[in-house]
């Protein structure tokens, strides 16, 4: 059972928007390539399971983003943790529309 909720955050540097988005693109590609759940947000990306495995996919992100030319990465990273289980559902699944309004 999931028993994290981390949210990640990642402000590279970059030298224009589209770099910087290129950029964000690939901490998102580590992301998904875990295989964890997550929902990408236009702020955050917040994925849900194992502490230390979510902590681990943190890392590969921002190194992913320096391969992949960032000169720095700023990392905001928010942690829900309960031994006995956390999820993204009960928190949010009420307002999960699928849509934006």
């Amino acid at each position: 059972m999931a028993n994290a909720n981390v949210s990640l955050q990642i402000l590279p540097r970059g030298a224009s928007d589209e770099e910087v988005y290129a950029l964000v693109d690939e901490a998102i590609r580590v992301i998904q390539a875990s295989g964890v759940n997550h929902r990408v947000g236009p702020m955050e990306t917040t994925m849900e399971g194992d502490y230390d495995q979510l902590m681990a996919i943190v890392k590969e992100a921002q190194e992913a983003v320096v391969k992949a030319g960032g000169s720095r990465v700023l990392s905001i990273i928010k942690v829900d943790y309960k031994p006995s289980g956390v999820t993204m559902e009960e928190k949010t699944g009420k307002y999960d529309t699928g849509d934006f309004r």
